[in-house]
């Protein structure tokens, strides 16, 4: 089961359906859906949130191949969700997220990363994360690389937005537990 977890300014709850209505508000907008894998409709369809979440998303996590959380700011509205973050068993994509417009730029999602990055290392215990992202999505690369992570690979792969360039990123969870506990000096 998926835990809840907090941030400094954030709460990580487990994805439910509830969660649909203000997905299908906050995601479908180009700046957002361009840089995610093509499986994702474009134009968005107007049950696009709650057909993902019912059909693929949540079947996912009951059968243990991914953890999603919806982000919810701790002060003003903590019930209001902002964005999603999800880990994935796989290859090259253990993890993905988008969060509304609104509040992009504002170091949320590096945030968010940071919670559900440690959960995947010293809660699921994997040895290793990947992550594919477009090159052109700059914004998404800042978070990976604040994360510690480092480029192992260049490659193309089809996004919304067509074939692109893109980079595999990569931490172990010995970088990543090195990195968030570093040694005292002088020990």
């Amino acid at each position: 089961m998926t835990p809840t977890l907090e941030t400094a300014r954030l709460i990580l709850k487990p994805l439910t359906i509830e969660d649909a209505p203000a997905a299908q508000r906050l995601f479908p907008h180009w700046e957002i859906v361009k840089h995610i894998a093509n499986h994702v409709p474009w134009p968005y369809p107007p049950d696009g949130a709650e057909s993902y979440y019912r059909d693929r998303a949540l079947p996912a996590v009951a059968r243990e191949e991914q953890w999603i959380w919806a982000i919810s700011l701790k002060e003003n509205d903590p019930g209001h969700m902002i964005g999603t973050i999800s880990l994935m068993k796989g290859e090259d994509d253990n993890r993905g997220f988008w969060l509304g417009l609104p509040w992009q730029k504002q170091g949320l999602m590096t945030e968010a990363s940071e919670a559900a990055t440690d959960y995947w290392f010293n809660v699921l215990n994997f040895p290793r994360m990947r992550i594919s992202k477009a090159i052109a999505n700059a914004s998404s690369r800042r978070v990976t690389e604040k994360n510690g992570m480092r480029v192992v690979a260049v490659v193309e792969r089809d996004y919304v937005a067509g074939r692109l360039a893109a980079e595999i990123w990569e931490i172990t969870r010995e970088e990543w537990n090195a990195r968030r506990n570093p040694p005292t000096p002088g020990r």
